[in-house]
């Protein structure tokens, strides 16, 4: 088994499902210690989702810990970043992952629709990149991918929250990969297109069956599928990619 994060600390957030939950086991697998940073809720399914990672990494034989926090929250994120360094060490590899969907048209869409989707999926991604800055410097090796979508290339209809939240994931990431690199801190993005998880779920079935069929390979991605290209773009292979934004879609685009 290739273990090209060993040694390292990763920490993944939005961890307890999907591609998240996929990137988890994947780090784990390539050595790394996980941190799995889940958003606390009231019934706790996120809670026990992230503690079933955890579980199910330590079972096999590797290491990790489940740290609550809202990634659109500065607090949060600074006392998640405080917990990392004092649980595992430190922090290698940043994963920003969380993301939420509310589709709505632009005159349907509210302020708070657009506000919560901006934050979670955009300010998550400056406010945990600037609050790891020093533990990824200490690390000597450190890297950041983000994960962008295909809605920011193609512009769904009703998702202009959703888009604009993913494209400025691109941008931010080549700005960012310039500003750190002199700090040996790679910076790159994913940009999955249809990928079989519950956010995919809510997509209307006949939707959703005219957009697989436009992708060429015919199929979802598997979201492990997606975590296989986040493990390369975190470790050592790709010691020369930094600003980049990878697709990983199935030749959709």
């Amino acid at each position: 088994m290739s273990r090209e994060l060993e040694g390292r600390v990763a920490v993944v957030t939005g961890g307890s499902r999907g591609i998240g939950k996929a990137t988890c086991i994947a780090v784990a697998e390539a050595g790394a210690s996980v941190v799995v940073n889940y958003l606390e809720e009231g019934i706790g399914v996120n809670r026990n989702d992230a503690e079933n990672v955890v579980k199910e990494i330590v079972n096999a034989g590797g290491k990790a810990v489940a740290i609550p926090a809202d990634v659109s929250n500065e607090d949060d994120v600074y006392a998640m970043t405080d917990e990392a360094v004092k649980q595992c060490g430190g922090g290698d590899v940043l994963i920003n992952n969380a993301a939420i969907l509310r589709d709505k048209t632009v005159k349907k869409m509210s302020l708070e629709d657009w506000d919560a989707v901006i934050g979670t999926n955009l300010t998550s991604v400056y406010l945990c990149s600037r609050a790891f800055l020093d533990p990824l410097e200490i690390s000597g090796r450190g890297a950041i991918v983000s994960i962008s979508s295909i809605s920011a290339q193609m512009g769904f209809f009703g998702q202009a929250n959703y888009a604009a939240a993913k494209g400025g994931i691109v941008a931010f990431t080549r700005v960012l990969a310039k500003e750190v690199a002199r700090k040996n801190i790679r910076v790159n993005a994913v940009a999955p297109g249809l990928v079989a998880t519950d956010m995919t779920q809510t997509i209307p079935e006949d939707h959703l069956c005219k957009m697989i069929e436009q992708i060429p390979m015919g199929r979802l991605a598997r979201p492990e599928e997606i975590a296989n290209v986040i493990v390369f773009l975190a470790s050592d292979k790709s010691s020369f990619v930094s600003g980049q934004t990878i697709a990983v879609n199935g030749g959709w685009l």
